[in-house]
């Protein structure tokens, strides 16, 4: 490594992408980030997801960019990964995996609304909208937590920096406090992985408990 690679390692939390000069500034930020996040509030995320599933209520979770892959991304572990011999299944949906509907409320309404008037066909009072934006502000995602609320749904958001515009239209709101939007989406990965593993581990006991109960 460099003498300018050694220079004062800066939390890359909050560093600029053309800041990162190493590796190891980038994980060291990372981990330092790491450090900050509140557990409490991921475990409420997945308490809320675990009550949507025992009240057979859907979850929609949607996002732009690399948010959108992530949407995509627990949907499929949600939905696919719960999926256990002898319980219900999970109601879960990624509003960005209808590549046609999407362009077609784009193109014809306004992009801010993609996901709203999606939410509009399907969601009932006490469905979930999950929401992930790393700015907090991303058009298109507050709008979808507004329809939500206005269809008497449970708000979850996932955001960085300070939580941005989404933390008001939010029941439960998990942010990252980072300003780098790598390590923003990298921590918002590893908390949606958390969620699902509790998600998952619970409705395991809830099947067990049933296989196992003496029958009446």
């Amino acid at each position: 490594m460099t003498s300018s690679a050694r220079r004062l390692y800066v939390d890359a939390g909050n560093m600029a992408l053309s800041e990162i000069n190493c590796a190891e500034t980038y994980f060291r930020g990372l981990a330092r980030t790491l450090q900050t996040l509140a557990h409490d509030g991921i475990d409420e995320v997945a308490r809320a997801l675990l009550r949507a599933y025992q009240d057979r209520s859907s979850v929609f979770v949607f996002g732009n960019g690399g948010s959108a892959a992530l949407a995509s991304h627990l949907a499929c572990d949600l939905g696919k990964g719960t999926a256990i011999d002898g319980c219900e299944r999970f109601r879960v949906l990624s509003l960005t995996d209808n590549v046609p509907l999407m362009t077609a409320w784009a193109n014809d309404a306004r992009y801010e609304d993609i996901f709203a008037e999606q939410l509009r066909n399907f969601i009932r009072p006490g469905d979930v909208a999950f929401g992930i934006s790393g700015s907090g502000n991303s058009p298109n995602v507050l709008n979808g937590l507004r329809a939500a609320r206005e269809a008497g749904g449970f708000n979850i958001g996932l955001a960085g920096y300070q939580g941005g515009r989404m933390k008001a239209l939010c029941d439960l709101c998990v942010i990252v406090p980072s300003e780098n939007m790598q390590v923003i989406e990298d921590l918002h990965l590893s908390i949606s992985h958390c969620v699902f593993s509790l998600v998952h581990n619970e409705i395991a006991e809830l099947a067990a408990a049933v296989i196992h109960s003496p029958r009446s």
